[in-house]
């Protein structure tokens, strides 16, 4: 038996630890409980009683020396890390890593708010699932209107009171309730209407809409802020007009249109040739809505429009297909790294 002991213990100073898988390996031949020295323990009951005693001081000695080697083993390789990392060779190039970039309708969205924020408007919003009155009744939609049929709109089905948002309309609903005038805020978010998806329509986009009351405003107060609007967000070149509409919220009502910024004004397929794109709803907040947030129509009036930000998104970078925005294509999205 001492033979054997001292045939482990030449093992024990000749292993070579070089590597953490050296270190593993050692641990398990030397010092777990199933190592040769764990072993030796188990031979014990099989030694003559007189010579037991000498036989277990030799066996823990044995164990003491495979401890320290180990735990020496360990320092060298920690001081072997640490002199690599000191000595890094620093005049090697660094390297390439890429970086992410603002979504382009992150980044319009972020430039609506920063032409507004310039002449007073501040950001306002609200939840994305709203009740009937809210959503329609407050603004005053009929209740025949087309909108609230669910061809249209994805009501709840629990409730049919409650629905996801059609527009950011709702919001300003909610801050005439809760403010007191004068007003000026805008309302980005997303909406939710029953659509087929395409190259220019979604069940699921977003909106920038804007709402000023007060003493005294004016449909002159309404052209002269999209003017502004307009040239800020396409350039100072960009012209604007205004077409007769109806929305159940404002009157009177108009549609905005910018000269077409693919063609400049001469006519393509994406203006269908008439040097004009569209790009949201405008008018006079109508006496009804007022009253309906208890302000008084008599005393105070005021304007509001709305925009669709992948709209303004499209014509302002020339992307044809609504859809881009969503399908998450790096190879898309990397061409906007500078927004």
């Amino acid at each position: 038996m001492p033979s054997k002991i001292e045939e482990i213990k030449l093992e024990l100073e000749s292993y070579q630890v070089e590597t953490q898988e050296d270190l593993e390996g050692f641990r398990m031949q030397f010092i777990a409980r199933k190592s040769v020295i764990g072993a030796l323990f188990g031979e014990m009951k099989n030694v003559p009683a007189e010579e037991r005693k000498q036989f277990g001081q030799e066996v823990n000695e044995l164990k003491n020396l495979a401890q320290t080697k180990f735990q020496n083993h360990i320092e060298a390789l920690a001081n072997d890390n640490s002199s690599t990392e000191t000595h890094a060779d620093l005049t090697l190039p660094p390297t390439r890593s890429s970086f992410g970039s603002i979504h382009p309708l992150t980044a319009t969205r972020q430039r609506f708010i920063e032409i507004f924020e310039r002449i007073g408007f501040n950001v306002s919003s609200g939840p994305e699932i709203e009740d009937d009155w809210h959503n329609f009744t407050a603004l005053n939609f009929p209740e025949n209107h087309p909108a609230r049929e669910m061809q249209d709109t994805f009501f709840i089905q629990k409730n049919p009171d409650i629905a996801l948002r059609t527009h950011t309309s709702s919001v300003q609903v909610r801050v005439m309730e809760n403010e007191k005038p004068p007003i000026r805020t805008l309302s980005p978010g997303r909406v939710f209407r029953n659509e087929a998806i395409s190259a220019r329509a979604h069940c699921v986009f977003h909106q920038m809409e804007g709402l000023y009351i007060d003493r005294g405003v004016s449909f002159a107060d309404l052209k002269q802020t999209l003017y502004h609007f307009a040239k800020e967000m396409f350039g100072k070149d960009t012209k604007l007009r205004f077409r007769p509409s109806y929305f159940p919220f404002t009157e009177p009502s108009a549609e905005i249109d910018i000269s077409c910024q693919i063609c400049h004004g001469d006519g393509c397929n994406i203006c269908k040739y008439t040097g004009w794109v569209e790009i949201g709803g405008s008018g006079m907040v109508d006496p009804n809505v007022l009253a309906n947030c208890d302000i008084d129509p008599e005393v105070y009036t005021g304007f509001a429009f709305g925009m669709g930000i992948e709209r303004i998104t499209m014509l302002k970078h020339q992307i044809n297909d609504l859809r881009l925005f969503t399908e998450n294509d790096i190879r898309f999205l990397k061409q906007f790294s500078t927004l």
